[in-house]
């Protein structure tokens, strides 16, 4: 399990910021859990690789993302700070 994913908003680093998803590209492999997990924030591409919203996270989808990040097969799934907050 991920460090962030295991701890709340505030014990994280991501209180008072805009949360979001990000994908390491490098190491997905297209399986499709996240979509599975997140369908209303996240859609696969034609080969099975997820596709994500540039929009920040809303507080109440949190405690879903960080399931959907510890449970990505290969760990590829991070819960992260939008750039610029």
């Amino acid at each position: 399990m991920g460090v962030l994913a295991a701890l709340p908003a505030d014990r994280c680093g991501l209180a008072g910021t805009d949360p979001r998803l990000d994908v390491d590209w490098t190491a997905c492999q297209g399986h499709g859990l996240c979509a599975e997990l997140l369908p209303e924030h996240i859609t696969l591409d034609e080969w099975g690789y997820p596709l994500l919203g540039e929009a920040p996270l809303p507080p109440t989808t949190l405690k879903r993302a960080r399931r959907a990040a510890a449970d990505c097969p290969v760990l590829a799934l991070k819960l992260a700070t939008a750039q610029g907050s």
